[in-house]
């Protein structure tokens, strides 16, 4: 009599004790079925060339520099503000790596890139935390001081060869950006592959045993399982179709490019400063309620410059990536990237309103962003339409972000 008393009570409630035994993110959920079916929408559209492993190893590599990016934009974002020169500045800090390598330092020297990266990302460095005192300092809009970034950086980086083209770069430094010979090979693939199971395994059981000391809930041990069996298969995915895409002429496979690995370790850093540190802590207290923040002895002033600090050091790296797969220093480079990696961050589930925002919502965003545009270009499309898309995604997205925080109130 009891059950099935309760029994319609446990029917209408399965879908929500299933989303609770899974604690699964159903924006994250919503991105990556989007990404799939843009995946699958676009190899019907170019007869099955869009989902080949040369295809989606390219991808890989497109995706990294904005992903890159994109892990810093969030935190920005979080904190309630924006940053629009990341573009110039990746393309003004690529162009002075450029210029140190090919005309300052010894041409050949072993220490020639090394010392043209260093320098390339503290400047960058420099110019976040430049932009992110007249920010917490000075009062003044992040939109207006990174607007004017945007301009002063790109006309830099015309001024300082007044237009020409650096090229061509050191051959160590080239392997940053991924081509022939810039990527692991198959057996490093299945470490780096292996080493990735091994940490989800590891986090795993200890977020479990952590729960359980508190006394938190935990999920079901199937939900446990399931969970992580999903993660594990999507490396072992990934490891594979990135062995699949072999070099030209050759039997020999890829693997994973360095551009990638880049991309992953930044990933990696990113989500532990979000989710395991003290400053990260900071920033999401200060994204959701700045005089609160500043009221429980938070220096909202410091960390907004160190959060705008990253930003600018990421730009930088992402800036060799993208200076060493083009294997030159262009004025060009960058331009109209900050649209993607704003775009990425706010698909991705990071909130305009501040306070929310996860990295591995952001990359998932990034993946989607660069998927469109890949698509895109084998279809043909020309670049000013591409620029269209990409803006009514944007438009979409921020209007998909303010309907989600007007149903929450």
């Amino acid at each position: 009599m009891m059950s099935l008393a309760q029994s319609p009570v446990a029917h209408k409630g399965g879908a929500q004790d299933l989303k609770s035994a899974l604690e699964v993110d159903l924006r994250l959920l919503a991105m990556i079925a989007a990404v799939a079916v843009i995946w699958v929408g676009f190899d019907l559209l170019t007869d099955g060339i869009f989902l080949t492993a040369r295809n989606l190893w390219n991808l890989a590599v497109q995706t990294s520099v904005v992903g890159i990016m994109t892990t810093g934009m969030v935190l920005v974002i979080v904190t309630r503000h924006i940053d629009l020169s990341v573009g110039s500045v990746l393309g003004f800090v690529g162009m002075i790596m450029a210029v140190l390598q090919a005309q300052v330092f010894p041409v050949g020297a072993g220490w020639n890139w090394v010392a043209s990266l260093g320098l390339g990302l503290a400047l960058g460095a420099a110019i976040g935390a430049a932009q992110g005192w007249w920010i917490a300092h000075r009062g003044v809009p992040s939109f207006i001081v990174t607007l004017g970034g945007l301009l002063i950086f790109r006309g830099l980086a015309w001024t300082v060869t007044e237009g020409q083209t650096v090229a061509p770069l050191d051959e160590t430094f080239q392997l940053m950006g991924g081509g022939l010979l810039g990527s692991i090979g198959a057996f490093w693939s299945w470490m780096v592959g292996l080493a990735g199971i091994a940490l989800v395994l590891a986090r795993a059981a200890m977020a479990r045993r952590r729960r359980q000391r508190y006394g938190f809930a935990v999920r079901p041990v199937w939900a446990e399982l399931l969970v992580t069996g999903i993660i594990v298969a999507g490396i072992v995915g990934f490891i594979l179709v990135m062995n699949a895409y072999d070099r030209p002429r050759t039997d020999v496979a890829q693997g994973i490019p360095v551009p990638v690995l880049i991309l992953i370790g930044a990933v990696c850093v990113m989500s532990a400063v979000t989710k395991v540190t003290k400053f990260g802590r900071y920033v999401f207290a200060i994204g959701g309620n700045p005089e609160a923040a500043q009221l429980a002895g938070i220096n909202t002033r410091l960390v907004i410059m160190a959060v705008f600090a990253l930003m600018g050091l990421l730009a930088g790296i992402a800036g060799a990536v993208q200076t060493a797969r083009l294997n030159a220093g262009a004025n060009s480079t960058g331009e109209l990237l900050e649209l993607s990696v704003i775009a990425a961050a706010v698909i991705g589930g990071t909130s305009l309103a501040g306070g929310t925002g996860t990295i591995s919502g952001a990359i998932v965003g990034a993946v989607f962003m660069q998927s469109l545009q890949s698509g895109m270009i084998l279809l043909g499309l020309p670049t000013p339409m591409q620029n269209v898309v990409i803006g009514l995604v944007l438009i979409l997205a921020v209007w998909i972000d303010t309907s989600y925080q007007r149903r929450r109130l």
